[in-house]
C-alpha cells in the first residue's frame, strides 16, 4: 500500500506544477524575477484610441463616481453615468486654429486641457493606471 501512494503522491504535485506554470503563461505573467518584466501594463497610446472609438469601452473605463464637474450657464453638475458626454477627439487631433492645448504624460498619469482664450470655455481631463490598466479618473468641463 506505501509503494503505491508515494508514485501517486509524485505525479499529483507533477500535475499541479505543469498546472501552474501552464496558467502563469497563459495569463501573461514570466517567472523573471525582474517585476518589469512579470506583469504586462495596458499600453496607454492603444488604450486612448479605444477610449476615444469605443463608447462601451469608454464607459468601462470611467471611474464613476467621477471626480471633477461640469459647469455651465445652468450649474455645476456632478459627472455620473447619465449625464456623461462621450468623448471622440483626442488631444492631437484639437484644432490648434481655435483651442489652445497642453497635455503631460508620466508612466503612470496622463493630463490633458484644452480651452479658448477669454470665452469662459475650459476642458480637463485625467487619467490614471489603475492595476495596469488606464481609466479616466477626472474630468472638468466649464463652459460660461
Amino acid at each position: 500500500m506505501k509503494k503505491r501512494i508515494l508514485p501517486t503522491l509524485l505525479g499529483l504535485v507533477t500535475i499541479v506544477v505543469v498546472i501552474s506554470i501552464t496558467n502563469c503563461k497563459s495569463a501573461n505573467i514570466t517567472s523573471s524575477t525582474d517585476p518589469d518584466k512579470r506583469i504586462s501594463i495596458e499600453n496607454f497610446d492603444d488604450f486612448y484610441n479605444r477610449f476615444h472609438t469605443d463608447s462601451l469601452f469608454q464607459m468601462s473605463r470611467i471611474k464613476f463616481p467621477l471626480k471633477g464637474i461640469k459647469v455651465d450657464f445652468e450649474g455645476e453638475k456632478k459627472w455620473s453615468g447619465k449625464n456623461w458626454i462621450t468623448m471622440k477627439t483626442k488631444i492631437q487631433d484639437v484644432d490648434t486654429s481655435e483651442f489652445s492645448t497642453e497635455y503631460q504624460k508620466t508612466d503612470k498619469s496622463f493630463m490633458e486641457k484644452f480651452w479658448i482664450e477669454d470665452t469662459g470655455y475650459s476642458s480637463e481631463y485625467r487619467f490614471k493606471l489603475i492595476s495596469r490598466k488606464w481609466y479616466l479618473v477626472y474630468a472638468n468641463e466649464q463652459n460660461l
